[in-house]
């Protein structure tokens, strides 16, 4: 369930929910699915969809999910995946510039879970351990402080951006199988710890070193990161996820950051809750 900053209930794409029903919660869909969560599926499914014989699809996807375009730069798109990882305009994603407020990476539904003292957190009645998302380190350095988890669906903005300004270490990343993050499959497979993931640790300068893991979906074959090592500012762009829905996981170390209370409410009572890519979500302790 979700629900915007104003505390009014959203719909969700509810075709979308039916057709993962039917592959999660069914004999014939889970054979089906051990086929199609094999990376190598994902990756041909990336080669189709940067080909022109993908064009096609862009319209129909538009339609379907009834996406307002005014937002974005929207060119002749030589296949999908350029439409799908296609550029807002100037000024739709105004980044919060307050140097104490903690924004957004993303277009995305958030969650935001306390790290306990074994690092478990739940999530739509299913728990997961920080250590499967990076390592036992880094699990144990982040009790206390908060998990924030943001859900794109297919029809967010697919970019996301860097939250302060600092120094990035290199990308890690981990091969796994791809699964939906819809919350559906959340009843059957622990996701984030199955999914292809790429993390790095963040060292910024006024929320500590956040751990930032970007996880893969089903038919995601790629995570597009733009930078190794590197020095980064607030709002620049980071990466983007081509096509499918897909997870930001960022991990803060405690007495580093407030989550805004609407947020923490909302997850409290089982909402996950609307926010835009440079949105305040929260700010330093």
């Amino acid at each position: 369930m979700i629900k915007n900053r104003k505390g009014e209930i959203i719909a969700e794409n509810q075709e979308q929910n039916r057709i993962l029903t039917r592959l999660y919660d069914t004999y014939a869909g889970r054979i089906l699915l051990k086929f199609l969560v094999m990376p190598f599926v994902s990756r041909t499914a990336g080669v189709f969809m940067d080909s022109p014989l993908s064009v096609p699809y862009i319209r129909k996807f538009i339609e379907k999910n009834n996406l307002d375009t005014s937002d974005y730069v929207m060119n002749n798109f030589r296949s999908y995946n350029e439409f799908f990882t296609r550029h807002i305009k100037q000024g739709k994603r105004p980044i919060d510039c307050n140097a104490k407020h903690l924004i957004s990476p993303c277009d995305s539904k958030l969650s935001v879970y306390r790290i306990n003292r074994n690092s478990i957190f739940k999530i739509k009645d299913s728990f997961y351990r920080v250590s499967d998302m990076t390592n036992e380190f880094l699990a144990r350095r982040y009790e206390g402080g908060y998990c924030f988890i943001y859900r794109l669906a297919v029809d967010d903005y697919h970019r996301y951006c860097y939250i302060d300004d600092g120094i990035k270490t290199e990308n890690v990343f981990i091969q796994g199988e791809f699964h939906t993050v819809n919350p559906i499959a959340l009843r059957h497979y622990n996701i984030y710890r199955r999914n292809s993931r790429e993390y790095t640790v963040l060292h910024t300068d006024n929320f500590g070193d956040v751990v930032h893991i970007e996880v893969g979906a089903l038919m995601v074959g790629r995570i597009c990161n733009h930078h190794g090592e590197y020095n980064f500012s607030r709002g620049e762009e980071k990466g983007m996820f081509q096509f499918g829905g897909s997870t930001i996981v960022q991990l803060f170390e405690k007495n580093t950051v407030r989550p805004d209370s609407d947020i923490l409410k909302n997850t409290g009572t089982g909402y996950e809750t609307v926010v835009r890519y440079g949105e305040k979500v929260g700010k330093a302790y």
